[in-house]
Formats: structure tokens, C-alpha cells, sequence
């Protein structure tokens, strides 16, 4: 007698368009039985877990008109589908906006960054335990936060803008994008949204259950960088348990112009440690105009932190939050 295993994926519709106009078409019948599948990373993980069972999936991967990098009048424009490892090493990306590109290829690990995308990285889940494993936390439409309890196990979580769920912002490519003011394409079958990429990720507080603005029926099609930051200053780092195949503690990504050692201007994002990209607007006031020194930097790192409500286990994130901060400012 041979054992049967019930234990087998779901029946899911699978429609893999070639052009536009089918897709945003699709996005718009299906709306929220619709799953959209970039490079599969985050997906394949969500169903192998058997915590999502979307109806159907819509394969972005076979749309050319959402792939790619090109120059446009004001910067360049980056298709949603493009891949990690094109835009890491796009002599374009590399030359005039080097803080993306190394953002890119700080992304999980060679093999991940082959297939996944600049929008599947975007606009990826939260990736607290908790809510992966299927409990019923707040995001998931419960009524409690297990990481945020006196039992919880949150290292990994937020200090800042916690609302009910305290899981953080898992993007590499999302501060980079804030710190050179991407704006974001977003398309529906009945209209197209240009939205700052500041304004396109939302904390728990506005939308527990979503981490962006997009609508079930619309899609992320293109990401465009403004000249305004082309060949600035950049600076990257990220600080992770391992250096590859894992997620960030905390991350920085900042973009500078400076003229004889002043910072004339600055744009300075955080990731990890809030559930959006953390623009840290009071620190960007405060050394702007100002020389670069040693206690500029150390004013600037403990300014940074101001207002961090650590958790019983992610203390540690403060102080590196501000050592992040002081050596982007060094340069």
C-alpha cells in the first residue's frame, strides 16, 4: 500500500502576460486574489510556509517594457522587473548613482540576486517570524503583537514608529531610493501614480496590514532617479549577522554634496530599525552648511536616535544605529 501526502501546494492559477496591457488588465480582475511574482523570492517562501494562499499568481517576468535602465530627460528610469544583479553592475547605476548600486548588490546573495527584482525587493513582506509562521498577530488581522510582549523574541525589530506590529522595513534598495527622492511608477488598467518614494512605504499606524501604498489592482512598473543626486557622495553599509543570504540590523544610506569639506546638502535614510525607510530629516538640518568634523559627526549620531523606544532585545540597535550615522558623515 502506498501512503498518500496531503501535505501538497494549493491549486493556484498561474497567468504569465508578455505586455502591459494584460497585466495591469489582470491586476485589475483578480484585485486581491491576484499575487504579483517578480523574481519569486519572497513569494516562494510565503507558500512553501503555507501561510498565503493567493488565488492566482501573475508573472511579471515576461513584460520587456518593465525591464531594464534607461535614460530619460531628468535621471534615469529603472524597470520593477529588472534584476538586482543588472542594476549592481549597470555602468549607468555605477557611474552617476553608486549608492544604489551597492545597495543592490548588498541584497541577500549572488544566486537571489540573479532573479529578484528592484520590486519584488521593494515592496517584499515584513519578515518578523511571528507573522511568517501564520500566528495571529495584529498584521494578520489578530489582536496582539507577539514580538512586542514581555516573552517576545524581537532583536530584529523596531525602535522607532511601532503602532501595534513592530516589524521593520526588510528593503535594501528602499533607503537608497529615498536618499537619491526616487520617484515611484505605479500603474492600474485606468490610471498611472508618480509617488516620492519617502511616501510610497507606510508604518502600521496608516495600514496595518499593507507596507506600501499600491492598491490590489495596481502595479509597480518603474522606479525613476532624478539628476538632482547624480555623482554626489555616496555612502552604504550594512550590518547584518552574515554577509550574505541575510537580512539587515540596521542599514544606511546617504547622499551627499559637499564643497571644500562643508556639507552643503544631505540626504540621510536608515532602514531596519523603523517599519519604512527612516529619513533622518532633523540630522540632514543640522550638518547642512555645516564642516566636516569629528564632533559633527558624534552631535549628528546621537540626534539620530532621538525618540528610540528599543525593545527587550534589539538595545544594541542604538548604539549601531549611531555609529552607522557618525561614519557616513566622516565620508
Amino acid at each position: 500500500m502506498v501512503a498518500t501526502s496531503h501535505d501538497v501546494m494549493p491549486d493556484i492559477e498561474l497567468y504569465q502576460p508578455t505586455d502591459e496591457e494584460n497585466a495591469l488588465a489582470l491586476a485589475n480582475t483578480l484585485g486581491a486574489d491576484g499575487w504579483l511574482v517578480g523574481g519569486g523570492q519572497d513569494t516562494y517562501g510565503w507558500l512553501k510556509d503555507r501561510n498565503k494562499n493567493p488565488a492566482a499568481m501573475i508573472e511579471l517576468t515576461q513584460i520587456d517594457a518593465w525591464k531594464g535602465i534607461k535614460e530619460i530627460a531628468d535621471g534615469i528610469e529603472i524597470g520593477a522587473v529588472t534584476t538586482l544583479t543588472d542594476i549592481a553592475n549597470n555602468p549607468l547605476v555605477q557611474s552617476r548613482y553608486a549608492l544604489l548600486a551597492t545597495a543592490a548588490g548588498k541584497v541577500a546573495s549572488p544566486q537571489i540576486r540573479n532573479v529578484g527584482t528592484l520590486g519584488g525587493n521593494l515592496i517584499q513582506d515584513a519578515r518578523c517570524w511571528y507573522y511568517r509562521r501564520g500566528l495571529d498577530c495584529y498584521r494578520a488581522g489578530g489582536n496582539i503583537c507577539y514580538a512586542d510582549s514581555p516573552e517576545g523574541l524581537n532583536r530584529e525589530h523596531a525602535l522607532f514608529g511601532a503602532s501595534r506590529c513592530v516589524a521593520v522595513s526588510p528593503s535594501d534598495t528602499a533607503p537608497a531610493l529615498v536618499a537619491l527622492d526616487a520617484t515611484m511608477v505605479v500603474a492600474s488598467s485606468s490610471r498611472e501614480r508618480l509617488i516620492p518614494a519617502q511616501d510610497f512605504f507606510v508604518g502600521p499606524e496608516r495600514d496595518i496590514v499593507n507596507m506600501t501604498v499600491l492598491n490590489d489592482d495596481e502595479i509597480l512598473t518603474a522606479v525613476r532617479i532624478p539628476s538632482t543626486w547624480a555623482n554626489a557622495e555616496f555612502y552604504f553599509e550594512k550590518v547584518a549577522d552574515r554577509n550574505v543570504w541575510d537580512f539587515a540590523l540596521v542599514n544606511i544610506a546617504a547622499s551627499f554634496k559637499v564643497s571644500g569639506g562643508s556639507i552643503e546638502d544631505a540626504r540621510i535614510v536608515c532602514g531596519a530599525v523603523e517599519c519604512t525607510p527612516r529619513r533622518l530629516e532633523s540630522v540632514e538640518s543640522a550638518i547642512r552648511g555645516q564642516q566636516r568634523s569629528e564632533e559633527l559627526a558624534a552631535s549628528a549620531g546621537e540626534m539620530a536616535t532621538e525618540g528610540a523606544r528599543p525593545l527587550n532585545y534589539n538595545h544594541f540597535k542604538v548604539p549601531l544605529m549611531q555609529n552607522l550615522v557618525k561614519r557616513a558623515i566622516r565620508g
